[in-house]
């Protein structure tokens, strides 16, 4: 049958519209209600497209030929940083739109450009019949990201068809109904029990369900064989208490992450209200993987010598690279490499133990910068300190010395294994790093009243820690000091707001980005620091004592009364930015290697490279919101 005029248009239109997002994915019926509505208007080069002056819009946008710039307007204008390019398949304006009042930005045509138009009634009507297009405008760029982790499953179809991944859900890997027994139980009774199911463990749980502890074999040497345990007793006075659980919705990578941070082997499933679904062990989740954890984590906590950890520490990479190229979050990978990372620390700091005789002193190894924060790369160096108690009656050099060739032996020992000595010598075998509570909060004190340049530099650095090995309330109580002179301390933040719009987002006038001359942009410097920076101005301001980002962010927005749509937004796009620097990343590479953080955006697919430009867009809202707090 022949096709009318308004036929073809319609069809050329809903072809143009299935090549982007969200369009590609809209329901039948709702891509052919847009593609019959709307139309497509002509805008000469350097015409305003939308104003703010023009009130309301009266119309959404979408670029079909051509470029468009959006130009922020009002207080909130970050100087030469003003403008953003919307190429084909862009919409504009959604926030407006969406909340029916006054765009905040200019848009204007760079070049003479086609873009279609349908009315905001047009638009309500759509996002009402659309749950993809709703999601996309209430939640632009989580959308994006989620898109973008399907795209890069795809490309490991072939192995996601073999085998789950770890992103099943736990109640899928739970295969058979969960062994338990109440805390009454007569404890022969329950490990009869457990010989006759043939299972590694049983679940102790009240008459609801609920588990309340849980008994495994390891437990069985150490409590119940060498002391002799009356197995006629009930088995609550042998189980572990307060036993991990996850909900049946988490997913195998948080269950390794648990796993991984506490040093467990099993976890309980529970449903929605706590009632207990399962058991997951480390076999079911290495099952899913061609690289166990079990095996990784069971390599670090045996390992007897350097060559050990080694192996180990390529294991690591290896199983992280694995996550990645299955989709998992940046979020969960950034963590799951920390808490194994600092497996391997800690167990390098053990075996140097064995030949430093530091018994009796109160100590504590910190981490600093990315490893402080939990956020470690697969590309990364070290940065730790000191911190330690002098006894009244000791002499405080011998005792400094001794933990100086302690620390210099485990900086050597982690170089060793892939993590390149500090280049600043931010490193627990610098004298100046090995220091006692009072003269951390001298140090801390100093940059605070009196910051230069190499302060506010020290302060992005040392401001970030965690104890990683030792009395973890040495550094409980030196953060519980530097926050509270921190946030009394007005003239600082500013310093440090100054300091953190030294460096832009990369986003380009009439270009999508600003690169350097070889067509590449460094993620790190020109992307998460600016996230990392004002996270921590955000967390001293209001007191919040997390040293990770995305915490800080969170909770220092609720009491700034930052909505959480605003902060989703801004999480997302650091997230995206994390993600993108680990899949440059390779496992060939060297820690730290000069390349690591850099990419060319022009070799991004189109997906990737529209949210890296809303990421920027999101940093560039905070270096906004620092311009204003602190009237730069």
């Amino acid at each position: 049958m022949t096709q009318t005029a308004p036929e073809l248009l319609v069809g050329a239109s809903s072809d143009f519209l299935k090549r982007f997002s969200p369009f590609d994915r809209m329901e039948p019926e709702a891509l052919a209600f847009l593609a019959e509505r709307a139309t497509l208007g002509f805008h000469p080069r350097g015409s305003a497209i939308l104003t703010p002056e023009m009130g309301h819009p009266r119309h959404f946008y979408i670029v079909q030929r051509g470029k468009v710039q959006a130009r922020q307007q009002g207080p909130a204008t970050v100087t030469e940083y003003t403008a953003l390019t919307l190429g084909p398949g862009e919409c504009f304006p959604i926030g407006a739109v969406s909340a029916q009042r006054p765009s905040t930005n200019t848009y204007l045509a760079v070049d003479d450009s086609f873009v279609f138009q349908i009315s905001v009634e047009e638009f309500i009507e759509l996002m009402r019949i659309s749950p993809v297009f709703h999601l996309f405008c209430t939640q632009y760029i989580a959308s994006l990201l989620n898109q973008s982790r399907q795209q890069l499953q795809t490309t490991f179809a072939q192995r996601a068809a073999e085998q789950q991944t770890m992103t099943t859900p736990l109640g899928e890997l739970v295969k058979q109904a969960p062994a338990w027994v109440s805390p009454d139980t007569p404890t022969r009774a329950a490990l009869e029990k457990m010989a006759e199911l043939r299972i590694g463990c049983i679940v102790v749980a009240d008459e609801e369900e609920h588990p309340v502890g849980v008994l495994t074999q390891s437990d069985l040497l150490p409590r119940v064989v060498l002391p002799a345990f009356d197995l006629a007793r009930p088995i609550e006075e042998v189980m572990t208490p307060a036993p991990r659980v996850l909900p049946a919705s988490a997913s195998a990578y948080e269950a390794a992450l648990e796993m991984a941070t506490h040093g467990v082997r099993h976890l309980l499933v529970v449903d929605v209200e706590g009632r207990l679904c399962g058991v997951v062990s480390e076999r079911d989740l290495f099952s899913l993987q061609r690289l166990s954890l079990r095996q990784v984590r069971a390599s670090i906590e045996h390992a007897g010598d350097i060559e050990a950890l080694q192996r180990a520490a390529t294991d690591i990479r290896a199983l992280a690279l694995n996550l990645i190229a299955q989709g998992v979050g940046a979020e969960q990978l950034t963590r799951f490499i920390s808490a194994l990372n600092d497996a391997l620390t800690q167990r390098i700091i053990t075996l140097a133990l064995e030949r430093h005789d530091l018994y009796g002193i109160d100590y504590a190894w910190l981490a600093f910068g990315s490893e402080g924060r939990h956020e470690q790369t697969l590309s990364t160096d070290q940065d730790n300190g000191l911190i330690f108690v002098c006894p009244e009656l000791m002499d405080k050099e011998p005792l400094k010395l001794r933990l100086l060739e302690f620390a210099r032996e485990v900086n050597d020992d982690l170089a060793a294994c892939g993590f390149p000595l500090c280049k600043g010598n931010i490193m627990a075998s610098n004298p100046d790093l090995c220091l006692t509570p009072e003269e951390w909060r001298q140090r801390f004190g100093r940059w605070i009243s009196e910051p230069d340049p190499q302060a506010l530099l020290n302060a992005s650095i040392f401001f970030d820690f965690r104890v990683l090995y030792g009395n973890r309330l040495l550094g409980d109580q030196l953060q519980g000091w530097l926050n509270k002179n921190a946030r009394a301390n007005s003239a600082f933040q500013r310093l440090l707001a100054v300091n953190a719009m030294q460096v832009a987002p990369p986003l380009g006038r009439l270009r999508d980005f600003v690169v350097e001359d070889d067509g590449t942009l460094d993620l790190k410097k020109f992307g998460t620091r600016l996230f990392v920076d004002a996270a921590r101005i955000f967390a001293l301001r209001t007191g919040v004592s997390a040293s990770g980002t995305v915490q800080r962010l969170r909770q220092s927005a609720v009491r700034m009364g930052i909505s959480n749509e605003e902060v989703s937004a801004i999480v997302d796009g650091f997230h995206f930015i994390q993600l993108l620097r680990l899949r440059a990343q390779h496992l060939e590479t060297e820690h730290d290697a000069p390349g690591d953080n850099r990419i060319n955006p022009d070799r991004l697919n189109e997906l990737d490279r529209r949210i890296l430009k809303e990421a920027f867009r999101q940093a560039r809202k905070l270096q906004s919101r620092l311009r204003l707090d602190y009237q730069l």
